[in-house]
């Protein structure tokens, strides 16, 4: 999750025209959706990886973590220009260049024999994550009625979903067995299946409006969301620190081998779908619960591997309940950038949130393998309980006061 929840804010508000006559082309929907699966895993098979990863590059898994970062610091960058440098395409020329732009990453880490390599592979997703979220659930409205958009954003988020659930647990089992590279060997096969898909079901769909860069300045001016932005780069970054090391915590601390790892990872994606199915629940109810309440329960986890991590099961409820907790992460920020910018602004809200998450992600991956380096895998997810727990705190204290 990282970026997707943003990009699904966006779309919600965007102003795009309706759907052609035609009806509503649910394969274009369902295509979007294998995207979202392809980004998620592409993105976060560097966690479940990390350990063999860095072993046969003759990197330090610190060294090999910043992956994550060049992902994050492109995809900043890319969700709020690529809308602007494309404006003149067709919509869908630009989704099946970020798809190409997926599986030339994957193909690139596959065949890494440096880390300049897999840096520059990860930086080319990250274009492809910054561009693909800029747009593609924002095009979600173009595709089918307003009265079906909440079932297409539904099967977009599948995609998250599965991945979520998915992406971990595989990649490692699969790196167990056939080496590292063969995950991205599979991802890569997996995105060209994902632009066929795209080529026959995406319709033409001329760009229709622009970003403003002044407008995302405008947003950020808002007093709450600046605090809701703050809890953005506190949760976030206090998450990626923590949890880009989790397997390497894993093998030192209760020395799990690598079937249980993944069974753990597993949990982690699982508990994660229905984070976000509760936090969906519960922001109906009360917003601040959720965007409180997922943080501290990070913090609770973070604390949990700290004290009592050398027991197996005592880490794999600690990661199931981390999952979890995150899974509820956006749900709760992305409710409140909504209701505290007007209308006109959602579509500069979501990209500010997209741009902001990323460069969270980067500085948790950055700081995280910092910590790992000089101190140890514990003070990554020291300060993995200590962030979260302050976002809580200022949540609690700052957040969101009136229902609506």
């Amino acid at each position: 999750m990282t970026q997707s929840a943003a990009g699904v804010m966006d779309a919600v508000l965007h102003p795009e025209k309706p759907v052609p006559p035609s009806g509503p082309a649910w394969g274009a929907v369902i295509s979007l959706s294998l995207g979202t699966f392809g980004l998620v895993t592409a993105e976060f098979l560097p966690v479940s990886l990390l350990t063999p990863l860095a072993r046969d590059l003759g990197i330090s898994e610190g060294a090999a973590g910043q992956a994550m970062t060049a992902t994050a610091i492109v995809g900043a960058i890319s969700a709020p220009t690529v809308a602007i440098i494309t404006k003149r395409l067709d919509r869908r020329t630009v989704m099946w260049t970020m798809t190409l732009l997926l599986i030339l990453s994957d193909v690139l880490a596959a065949g890494a024999w440096s880390l300049a390599v897999l840096l520059t592979a990860r930086v080319v997703l990250g274009i492809a994550l910054g561009g693909f979220w800029s747009m593609s659930a924002a095009l979600a409205m173009r595709l089918v009625p307003s009265h079906l958009l909440p079932r297409a954003m539904s099967i977009i988020l599948t995609g998250v979903s599965v991945a979520t659930v998915c992406a971990a647990p595989i990649g490692a089992y699969v790196g167990d067995i056939w080496g590292w590279r063969s995950a991205f060997i599979l991802a890569a096969v997996g995105g060209a299946a994902t632009l066929l898909v795209q080529l026959i079901t995406i319709p033409r769909l001329p760009p229709i409006g622009v970003a403003s860069f002044r407008s995302l300045l405008d947003v950020a001016k808002i007093p709450m969301v600046k605090i809701a932005l703050l809890v953005v780069l506190l949760v976030a970054s206090g998450h990626f620190a923590g949890i880009t090391y989790i397997r390497a915590f894993l093998e030192k601390i209760p020395a799990l081998d690598v079937e249980t790892i993944s069974l753990v990872l597993l949990a982690f994606g699982i508990g994660g779908f229905f984070g976000n199915l509760a936090g969906g629940l519960l922001a109906e109810y009360s917003l601040k619960a959720v965007a409180a309440l997922a943080p501290l329960l990070i913090a609770i986890a973070a604390v949990s591997l700290l004290t009592a991590g050398a027991s197996a099961l005592a880490s794999a409820i600690a990661v199931a309940a981390w999952g979890f907790a995150f899974g509820a992460v956006p749900v709760g920020l992305q409710t409140w950038m909504v209701r505290r910018a007007v209308p006109e602004q959602a579509q500069s809200a979501g990209v500010l949130l997209v741009t902001v998450f990323q460069v969270a992600i980067a500085a948790g991956a950055i700081f995280g393998g910092l910590l790992v380096e000089n101190a140890g895998i514990t003070s990554a997810i020291a300060y993995s309980a200590v962030a979260t727990f302050v976002a809580a705190l200022i949540v609690f204290v700052l957040g969101p006061k009136r229902e609506t």
